[in-house]
């Protein structure tokens, strides 16, 4: 598995910038990584010709930058290197994804907004362009892990979960357990009685999951849970059971292949990703 060496945080001047701080001074220190890029992007575009006026001869970057490490310097309190790095250009997205390759970024926090004050479409992009993993926060999560829900669905493009679930479980001792939801594919149904159609595709699943543990090699304690997702989007159904069984990071890869599931699938995936969350989500590409 690749280390997590560097850490970009993606702050714009909101409450939920925070929360965002001290998740990862939690994950800096947890993963004993090498320095944190705290990232902002001043659109001056944006500023109203109301107040150009006004702000004319104001050095924004300057003031954001000393409110910004002010911030940092009380609320980050790993023994982490970290830097400010603010810049000013019309598409956020694209100054991100130039600082991950830039600094050579492993793990990038984004902050998972409420659709009732804006749908993130930045984060949503940023979903597809970087090429590091991605941690997506809700505001007011709580800085710890005790309990993961890693994502498979068998293939080798879940591995990758494994390892990051793997390493995390080994700096936090948090539970691990291994998340499988199916549907059931529809055009069967007609033909084959549902509890008989459930009960073999259970059966197969549960021999897949054995195979698949054994070949990645667990280095920790794992258990497992296998869920019907027929009644609802899969999505919603994992976040609905995560955030009432009390979990604290759910882990999912960025794209899957298997004929029975697709919670690994790219448009899955992508669901959880803009859902409105109580829970953070690793995205590990």
């Amino acid at each position: 598995m690749t280390e997590t060496n560097n850490i970009l945080v993606a702050l714009d001047l909101t409450d939920i910038d925070t929360t965002l701080i001290e998740y990862a001074s939690f994950i800096a220190e947890s993963l004993q990584v090498e320095k944190v890029y705290f990232v902002h992007n001043i659109k001056k575009y944006e500023i109203s010709e109301l107040f150009e006026e006004q702000l004319k001869n104001l050095n924004l970057d300057e003031i954001i930058g000393d409110e910004l490490n002010e911030k940092i310097t009380e609320k980050f309190t790993a023994p982490v290197a970290w830097e400010v790095l603010i810049s000013e250009d019309p598409y956020s997205e694209s100054l991100i994804n130039y600082i991950v390759d830039k600094y050579v970024i492993q793990l990038a926090l984004i902050g998972n907004k409420n659709k009732s004050r804006g749908t993130g479409s930045v984060s949503g992009k940023l979903l597809h362009l970087l090429k590091c993993d991605m941690l997506s926060i809700p505001n007011n999560a709580a800085p710890a892990i005790t309990s993961i829900w890693a994502g498979t669905d068998f293939s080798n493009a879940s591995k990758k979960v494994f390892k990051v679930a793997e390493n995390l479980q080994k700096t936090t001792t948090a539970k691990v357990k291994a998340m499988h939801i199916y549907s059931v594919p529809v055009q069967f149904s007609p033909y084959i009685p549902k509890e008989h159609l459930d009960s073999k595709i259970e059966s197969h699943l549960k021999e897949k999951y054995v195979k698949f543990i054994k070949k990645i090699a667990f280095d920790g304690d794992l258990t497992s849970e296998i869920i019907l997702g027929r009644d609802i989007g899969i999505a919603e159904k994992l976040i609905s059971k995560a955030e009432t069984s009390g979990v604290d990071l759910i882990i999912v890869g960025d794209k899957g292949r298997n004929t029975f599931s697709s919670l690994l699938v790219g448009s899955v995936t992508e669901e959880l990703f803009n859902q409105d969350r109580e829970v953070p989500l690793w995205i590990v590409k």
